[in-house]
């Protein structure tokens, strides 16, 4: 009989996206519900250097820490990035080894040889049971312990591929008979989430809801998630004259001019005076936390902060443009529009609001 877990080494190495990171956090939850004494330990292979998710994952409740090994020396879109070697990225792995002295290491990923290898290692290394996907045949050969392929555990819990990513993550746990069930994914408001919301709570007024919005999609690779702005404008335009409320626009410093563009429009067919903060490269990744949070309803499209909003329990709505099922979450504070005329816009937000009074 395999004794209970004290320390938990999880290797993962598919995106640093947060929203595809912090859709781990269901499975987190999962073990932590399983072995509540014991830490949880992740370790990323991540081929961007120095991304912004990672402060936001280091502070999570539900882990005892997380660690970020690059594996490209600079950023995959820049061609002069170069493949870190092998050795370089063990010795780096060594170190968290002898840190966190995990008894347990599960290797989320379904393809890739590092992963594998580093498990393997890890094994061999402390003595540690080791846990893993046997995708094809001979991957099984590096773990003791494996659980059916991917394509597998879709059919047998009638899921369609490609699966959700939080889903994901519940493939190789099925070998600790461990299963999702309706566990949500989940965050929670960081300390400089706080202090966002102490600095700028003056800004809004009290008498009034406080209405998210996260236009976002502003690398060349997203834009085409993002709505039509004039559509976008006209459907804020019918849903404050019906329900007044304040607007508190979130973003990257670089959609600071798309937020604008947005309020410009906006204003152009408006009549009414409407409270709009935009808080477009005001905030990090962490403080982002807190303001989503200070919103009563957050209306987002299809990226990082979405994800934040439903991990923190917020009434959420998310602007698709496209199905796009890998991105959707199931959740009774969570609805999804896609490419929604105004009426429909109008009465997702209200529903929302609705249910955050009855609340």
């Amino acid at each position: 009989m395999i004794p209970d877990p004290q320390s938990i080494l999880m290797i993962k190495s598919h995106s640093l996206g947060v929203g595809d990171l912090l859709r781990s956090s269901a499975a987190w939850r999962v073990l932590k519900n399983r072995w509540p004494n014991a830490k949880l330990h992740l370790v990323f292979l991540s081929k961007h250097p120095g991304y912004p998710t990672e402060a936001l994952i280091q502070q999570h409740p539900l882990l005892s820490s997380a660690h970020f090994i690059t594996v490209r020396d600079k950023d995959p879109s820049n061609p002069q990035g170069q493949k870190v070697p092998f050795k370089d990225i063990w010795k780096s792995f060594s170190k968290v080894l002898k840190e966190v002295k995990a008894d347990r290491v599960i290797d989320f990923e379904p393809h890739g040889i590092k992963t594998s290898l580093l498990t393997w290692l890890a094994g061999q290394t402390l003595g540690a049971s080791t846990w893993g996907i046997a995708q094809f045949p001979l991957r099984s050969l590096f773990y003791q312990h494996t659980s059916p392929s991917v394509q597998d555990y879709a059919r047998s819990h009638g899921l369609e591929l490609p699966m959700d990513y939080t889903h994901r993550d519940f493939v190789v746990l099925k070998a600790l008979g461990l299963d999702r069930g309706r566990t949500p994914i989940e965050m929670q408001v960081t300390e400089e989430g706080k202090a966002w919301q102490s600095t700028y709570s003056h800004h809004f007024q009290n008498d009034l809801p406080i209405i998210g919005l996260n236009i976002g999609c502003g690398t060349p690779d997203a834009m085409h998630k993002r709505p039509s702005l004039p559509h976008l404008a006209k459907c804020f335009h019918q849903l404050l004259q019906k329900h007044p409320a304040q607007l508190l626009l979130s973003g990257a410093p670089f959609e600071k001019e798309v937020n604008q563009e947005f309020i410009k429009l906006f204003n152009s067919i408006s009549k009414q005076a409407v409270h709009i903060m935009d808080a477009a490269g005001q905030t990090s990744l962490s403080s982002s936390s807190g303001l989503i949070d200070a919103c009563d309803v957050f209306i987002s499209t299809d990226s990082g902060p979405y994800h934040m909003a439903v991990a923190l329990r917020k009434p959420t709505l998310v602007l698709f443009t496209y199905p796009e099922q890998t991105s959707f979450h199931n959740e009774a504070w969570c609805r999804r529009l896609i490419n929604p005329n105004a009426d429909e816009f109008v009465s997702e937000v209200a529903s929302l609001l609705r249910g955050r009074d009855a609340s």
